[in-house]
């Protein structure tokens, strides 16, 4: 991977992804609008949850940045349930969301999810713009989400038939791959797109995301600062942060 560097150098930004063959892209704050949906949910979740456990500290915005954001969901529930000293019994995968189990936390946050998307996804017109300068210029491109809901998402985006290969958290629990920030399910998309990582750009939005980047040989880290905080993805291991995509055109 590049060197990372923090400053501000605009040849940066329009270098970051000069030579590499495709564009590894995180879904939810990095395509699509949707990593507030998922807070939203995980906040509903976890507050409603936690109003039965008055002896245990409140939800907080920051337990999303913290705990959550980018993981799979399942992670995501064991870690945020760790921060507050909390184990459950896991359950079976297909749990009732009414349980209250990991799994069963888990698809109530999914259910949530589903209910608020359902009216449909805006892509952000920024990433959009970059990604069709992409396709132009002939590079390959991939959609690496830690979500189950990706293709769904995608679809409801108008964005599913620029994207062959996606690996979400069904691939990933199908293939045994760790979740982010592992670099597993990026290094699969490059195997997919028959290329080295070396060849492959990682877009993030998330911590957990830059850092699953940075693990992996990759051509460069390109953080998008969504809420995470510009210098936490630099210290995560991003090459560049911007604040949206089409700064790099």
């Amino acid at each position: 991977m590049t060197e990372n560097t923090a400053t501000d150098h605009p040849v940066n930004s329009l270098t970051a992804w000069t030579g590499a063959s495709a564009i590894l892209f995180d879904l939810d704050g990095v395509l699509t609008p949707t990593a507030t949906v998922h807070e939203q949910a995980w906040q509903e979740l976890f507050e409603s949850y936690l109003s039965s456990r008055p002896e245990v500290t409140g939800y907080s915005e920051s337990d999303y940045f913290d705990h959550i954001d980018g993981k799979p969901r399942f992670d995501g529930v064991r870690d945020f349930l760790a921060s507050r000293g909390i184990v459950l019994p896991e359950g079976p995968t297909d749990d009732d969301p009414a349980n209250t189990t990991v799994q069963g936390l888990g698809n109530r946050k999914n259910r949530i999810f589903n209910d608020i998307v359902s009216t449909g996804v805006e892509p952000f017109e920024g990433s959009v713009r970059f990604l069709e300068a992409v396709l132009e210029r002939g590079l390959k491109v991939a959609v690496v989400s830690s979500s189950r809901n990706a293709p769904a998402v995608l679809e409801a985006a108008g964005l599913s038939h620029h994207f062959r290969v996606v690996v979400d958290g069904v691939v990933a629990a199908g293939e045994g791959l760790p979740g982010k920030p592992s670099p597993a399910t990026y290094q699969y998309a490059a195997q997919l797109l028959g290329l080295p990582s070396e060849e492959c750009v990682v877009v993030e939005d998330a911590v957990s995301g830059v850092q699953a980047g940075e693990a992996g040989s990759f051509h460069s880290v390109i953080g998008v600062d969504r809420g995470a905080g510009r210098q936490t993805l630099l210290d995560a291991g991003a090459t560049v942060v911007v604040n949206d995509l089409d700064e790099l055109l």
